[in-house]
């Protein structure tokens, strides 16, 4: 309300000006004047400024709206458009990859775009003009929001992990990984399809992908292995892309197709078993005995010396 009397009394003069010469301000308004402006002045002379806010009509709001609203320069709009165009690929992407999950592989081109974007509107020049205008100047601060947004999402996700330096493409052992898991699906479809399988009887692929199977869940171990020696001892966790597909993975294996990867050193496990077993009771068998015997000596001590007493006495006595 303040800030509408002002831009009235600001105006007032010249209004006035104009109408005592009997000339128009503005040729090309002419009936928002008369119809508008003009009305507001005579209204104010009979009323009293400054205006009440229900005074002003949809057209005067819109002549004052192009006086007090705040412009973007050219290169902020397009920096915004280029931002708000960028966004919409990447969440794009995030949407149609979420299930099931390839948001690392399929979505690092438009995760870099989209902090391109981000870091042309900080760099700004103009002492930072459109950084100001489109990050910090209202207490939402949408571009700021979505950007933050953007960037937990792929922290969580960990796609840095199964990507190179600066996300500029799949590791050399993501897309092996993506291989093997390729091959172990395609094992699993053909046998599915080929066999006449009974119900529950998926013998026929265990036996035909175990090898594949086992090459992909070695490969996944050495993965693991190589990224807690990056890691220096930290939890690591392998992109979500990976993760997803070795659950998938390995409950067709174990649950859906019921299969068991045969042991080779049987021998050797049941030994171990056995030994580990029977250890406590070789070690409280071996306290009982020890515990038995040192109080027979201990009884067998006591008699002796009692026997050595009267002896003793006796010799006095004689």
């Amino acid at each position: 309300m303040a800030v509408v009397g002002s831009v009235t009394l600001l105006l007032l003069p010249g209004v006035l000006l104009g109408l005592c010469a009997g000339e128009r301000l503005l040729p090309g308004r002419h009936l928002l004047l008369e119809s508008g402006l003009e009305e507001m002045v005579l209204r104010g002379r009979h009323r009293g400024w400054p205006l009440e806010l229900e005074d002003l009509s949809s057209l005067e709001w819109g002549f004052l709206g192009v006086l007090l609203e705040p412009q973007l320069d050219p290169e902020c709009k397009e920096l915004l458009s280029a931002f708000a165009n960028s966004s919409m690929r990447f969440t794009g992407c995030l949407i149609r990859s979420a299930r099931p999950v390839t948001i690392c592989q399929n979505c690092y081109h438009q995760f870099r775009e989209v902090m391109q974007q981000l870091n042309n509107i900080e760099n700004t020049t103009q002492s930072n003009h459109c950084a100001k205008s489109l990050l910090r100047s209202d207490r939402l601060q949408m571009v700021a929001l979505l950007s933050e947004f953007f960037n937990d999402t792929w922290i969580k996700a960990n796609c840095a992990n199964c990507l190179k330096s600066n996300n500029e493409g799949l590791s050399a052992g993501t897309v092996t990984f993506l291989a093997l898991y390729n091959d172990s699906v395609a094992c699993f479809k053909q046998n599915l399809q080929e066999g006449n399988l009974l119900p529950g009887n998926y013998s026929e692929v265990c036996k035909n992908c175990n090898a594949t199977y086992k090459n992909l869940s070695s490969h996944y171990s050495e993965m693991q292995r190589n990224g807690q020696l990056e890691e220096s001892g930290e939890q690591f966790h392998l992109c979500i892309d990976v993760e997803d597909a070795i659950n998938i993975t390995q409950r067709l294996w174990s649950t859906t197709f019921n299969c068991s990867v045969p042991c080779t050193d049987t021998v050797p496990v049941i030994a171990v078993s056995l030994f580990i077993f029977f250890l406590p009771l070789v070690f409280y068998l071996s306290t009982f005995l020890h515990s038995k015997q040192k109080k027979r000596i201990l009884i067998l001590g006591k008699r002796i010396h009692s026997n050595a007493s009267f002896v003793n006495i006796q010799d006095k006595s004689n």
